[in-house]
């Protein structure tokens, strides 16, 4: 069954366990791996690395497309292998190591993560672990669910181990699109005009010479958690359908909006599943993950064609979409990241974009990845990457959470990774803020207005007003602006009464 799927002969005699390849591995060594958001990654090699910490204890780099499933960074983590990790991450073990300062994490846009490497400012990556489909006679690798930066990675590496997932499909041949623009001076333009433009190879080319490992899997990614849409996302939705439509009345949008992007999570998803029930058609997708939603979009006949990195889906979904892969493969491309996430390509198709804050200030900044301004949830991601350069930046948040002892509308931000300039709508369950063409303290008040939760609006409005007081063209109480998140720590809420 496997050797039709190791076309090129010679590299069949390098068929070997992955405790075997594991072995391959030294000390501060810089790793690469294949995978994006839980896509596509390395399910054996690395796990297997991680199990013989205990005899052979080692520090490495781990470089990927985005996260691993399977909890194999927290396993690497656990097992004291990490020194250094980028550029995202999702994994709770490893955030509580990075969080300690045990494990150096860089929080990188995901579009530029590969450039890291291809003009080496990183140091040489000795290893790449690259999960693939098969590999062609000439030894070039084809990808799995995801593309990320394997091309990358197999590129610059001086030795690649490929992982053969026999449990993927051999339908999905075909789906890839790999595309290099190169480097610095011969960079060329990325010639993508509409969202379904296949412009690449279907393959990864390598140096067949490099690949000194072959190991055999047969693990499906991991499953992503998609819960159903509630009365908060339900209601992001309905604010945002509402908009999509008055941008229609108005001649600013087609019926078919433009290509739309969607980060990962409930909320966002839940967004998307809104499409379901507005009257848009002939919709396209230019995004970074293909989700549940995108499927079923598909599915329902409402979605032309969803071009990402990788497909992160849950298990009923994988399950429907690759045992009938054929179905749905003239609808899905799969793209390197520095090219799903391509400012240039981004700006040229107008993307609408979609993603989660976790919490917004009255001006319009938005922290997408920092607790309390200090603790790493996941990492930026690529949301920097659409929101500086879509038509239309849109973020979304709940308006308050922990029974409304947390407010996500706040005097200030404690943490910034989309400034007030790159975001143009922010919504929450109480309403839409479309912050385009609006002066500072506008926005203010329009964001208070339409956006906080009805517990904090009152203070909201005090703050602001005592602030414009001060004077300023974007008015602040530096002694104040913070405050919020400083009796979160002290007392549990944000409120300045707990409630008995």
């Amino acid at each position: 069954m496997y050797e039709e799927r190791i076309k090129r002969r010679d590299l069949l005699q390098k068929i070997t366990s992955a405790e075997q390849a594991a072995t391959l591995f030294k000390d501060q060594m810089v790793v690469a791996s294949s995978g994006f958001t839980k896509a596509g990654d390395s399910k054996a090699v690395l796990k297997a690395l991680a199990s013989t910490a205990p005899a052979k204890p080692l520090r490495i780099t781990l470089l990927t497309g985005a996260s691993l499933g399977h909890d194999t960074d927290g396993a690497l983590a656990e097992a004291g292998i990490l020194h250094k990790r980028m550029p995202f991450q999702v994994d709770p073990a490893l955030r509580k190591k990075i969080n300690s300062g045990e494990v150096l994490f860089i929080d990188q846009h995901l579009g530029e993560s590969a450039s890291f490497v291809e003009e080496k400012i990183i140091p040489r990556v000795d290893i790449a672990v690259i999960e693939a489909l098969l590999i062609e006679e000439e030894g070039s690798i084809v990808p799995t669910t995801s593309v990320g930066n394997s091309a990358a990675f197999a590129a610059a590496a001086d030795k690649i181990i490929v992982e053969i997932n026999l449990s993927v499909p051999l339908s999905i041949y075909g789906v890839h699109d790999i595309f290099s623009a190169g480097i610095w001076p011969d960079k060329q333009i990325i010639p993508i005009t509409h969202a379904g433009a296949r412009v690449g190879r279907q393959s990864i080319l390598v140096d067949p010479e490099k690949i000194v490992a072959v190991v055999l899997t047969t693990t499906t990614d991991s499953p992503a958690s998609i819960n159903e849409r509630d009365e908060k996302t339900t209601a992001i939705a309905g604010h945002l359908l509402e908009f999509f439509s008055h941008e229609i009345r108005k001649g600013r949008l087609p019926q078919s909006l433009r290509p739309l992007q969607s980060g990962i999570g409930k909320v966002a998803n839940a967004v998307m599943e809104g499409f379901m029930d507005g009257n848009f058609h002939h919709l396209t997708m230019y995004s970074e993950v293909i989700q549940d939603s995108a499927f079923n979009l598909i599915d329902a006949g409402k979605l032309e064609v969803a071009s990402a990195s990788s497909i992160t889906v849950s298990q009923a979904c994988y399950n429907r979409v690759f045992s009938n892969f054929e179905k749905y493969k003239p609808h899905v491309i799969l793209r390197p990241q520095d090219i799903s996430n391509a400012a240039e390509v981004i700006r040229r198709l107008g993307v609408i974009s979609i993603n989660t804050a976790i919490e917004c200030d009255i001006y319009g900044n938005v922290n997408s990845t920092h607790i309390g301004g200090t603790s790493m949830m996941n990492g930026i991601g690529g949301s920097n990457d659409f929101a500086r350069n879509a038509y239309l930046s849109i973020f979304v948040t709940q308006s308050s959470s922990k029974a409304g002892g947390i407010s996500h509308i706040v005097p200030m931000a404690s943490h910034i990774d989309n400034t007030e300039h790159d975001v143009d709508i922010i919504v929450t369950e109480n309403g839409l803020a479309d912050l385009r063409g609006l002066a500072p303290r506008e926005r203010a008040r329009l964001i208070i207005s339409k956006c906080a939760h009805a517990s904090y609006k009152d203070e909201l409005n005090n703050y602001f007003t005592n602030a414009c007081s001060r004077g300023g063209h974007t008015p602040h109480l530096l002694q104040e602006a913070l405050s919020w998140h400083g009796r979160f720590n002290e007392n549990g809420t944000m409120l300045k009464t707990v409630r008995v």
